[in-house]
């Protein structure tokens, strides 16, 4: 089982990427095929197969091919990793920014110190 670190290290990896996020965003609308996909992007779609396994890896995408088609959806449970790590550094900034405005606020006006 890989511990936090190492899976916000995969999800961080597969969003790197801007077609990577790309795909994410669409997909974000609705299952899409791997053809579907590639459509807007400017590469083969060989690169768009390899993209999509590392998406896969992280766990932000799953996949499933019925006949000749590989359907695409996302997996918003894998971003929740992400957003924790997020909003965890965001209330910590708040929080620093929060004591420094009270500090400056208590401050008389013309203080040098």
């Amino acid at each position: 089982m890989l511990n936090n670190s190492q899976k916000l290290d995969l999800l961080f990896h597969a969003l790197s990427d801007p077609g990577r996020r790309g795909m994410v965003e669409t997909l974000s609308q609705g299952p899409a095929s791997v053809s579907e996909l590639a459509a807007p992007l400017d590469m083969t779609l060989s690169a768009v197969v390899q993209h999509l396994a590392v998406l896969e890896a992280s766990g932000i995408v799953r996949s499933e091919k019925q006949g000749r088609v590989r359907t695409c959806r996302i997996e918003p449970e894998a971003l929740s990793l992400v957003e924790l790590w997020v909003n965890a550094r965001r209330t910590s900034w708040e929080r620093k920014l929060d004591g420094l405005g009270e500090f400056l606020a208590a401050k008389p006006d013309g203080s040098k110190s």
